[in-house]
């Protein structure tokens, strides 16, 4: 059963029978097998089939998707558990948006580190989006992102106020401007129907890519007032145009370490809200 439970996740996940057999390195008749003998065995539709390739999931499937992730996490906390004699350190995944990752977890880290010294920590930059989604499918422990964003299964609290300015020569005609699924992208677009702007964009995947382009006095752009480089004038934005820094977590976090980091994390920053 845990082995089609396995073969369960990553084909939700990828809606593709073809995929999912290259993941893992099975023929797709294997795969169907596999999804239509845990069908079977529950006895419910887990996907219905509109073509060779396109697969659409069922609300069971939705339902037993949460479920299988919270147990394939309690069966690695056992594991881990089992081998701490010979791996004494945890491992805490940790997902962050550019700004936040580039100005606010550095800073963390180091409290972090420093009261956590039997966890290690791994860190991945990603835009709002795909935080959530990462920690939503169990493939990160905690979050932190620019977008109120949430989903079934997470807890998300706002943990910082951060002030966007728009940045760069006043004469310049080109914006450099984030994918769709960033956090500020958003507030740009709402700028551009605000004061009706018709200007040439350059989409740009990565927050410190604009600020070395700003630097060099390529373009303008919004964002962080945390991310403005020395040497590039801005002009402050409204208070509608400050937004909040989120932390996330999953409701199901089974390792004792991990609620004392989520916990850690909370605290640090309400010492943080009442020292600014």
């Amino acid at each position: 059963m845990f082995k089609l439970l396995q073969t369960f996740r990553i084909v939700y996940e990828t809606r593709n029978f073809s995929q999912s057999a290259e993941i893992l390195f099975l023929s797709q008749p294997s795969v169907s097998h596999q999804i239509k003998q845990l069908e079977n065995e529950l006895g419910i539709t887990l996907f219905q089939r509109n073509g060779r390739q396109e697969i659409v999931a069922t609300k069971q499937a939705d339902i037993l998707y949460q479920h299988v992730l919270n147990l394939l996490e309690d069966w690695q906390q056992t594991v881990s558990e089992l081998n701490h004699e010979i791996n004494q350190q945890e491992l805490c995944r940790i997902v962050a948006s550019h700004t936040f990752s580039n100005y606010c977890l550095p800073k963390l880290m180091k409290q972090l580190v420093e009261k956590f010294p039997e966890i290690s920590f791994e860190i991945e930059m990603q835009n709002s989006l795909e935080v959530l989604e990462k920690v939503a499918e169990h493939k990160a422990d905690i979050g932190f992102m620019e977008k109120p964003l949430t989903t079934e299964g997470i807890k998300r609290y706002s943990i910082l106020k951060d002030q966007l300015v728009l940045a760069g020569k006043k004469s310049a005609n080109l914006w450099l401007v984030r994918e769709e699924t960033s956090g500020v992208f958003y507030y740009t677009k709402r700028y551009f129907n605000e004061h009706n702007l018709t200007v040439p964009t350059m989409e740009i995947k990565n927050n410190e890519i604009i600020v070395a382009m700003l630097a060099e006095g390529i373009g303008r752009s919004i964002l962080s007032k945390r991310a403005v480089p020395e040497n590039v004038d801005y002009e402050e934005l409204s208070p509608s145009y400050q937004r909040d820094f989120y932390f996330i977590q999953r409701n199901h976090l089974t390792s004792i370490k991990m609620n004392q980091v989520t916990r850690f994390i909370l605290d640090y920053y309400e010492g943080e809200e009442i020292n600014n």
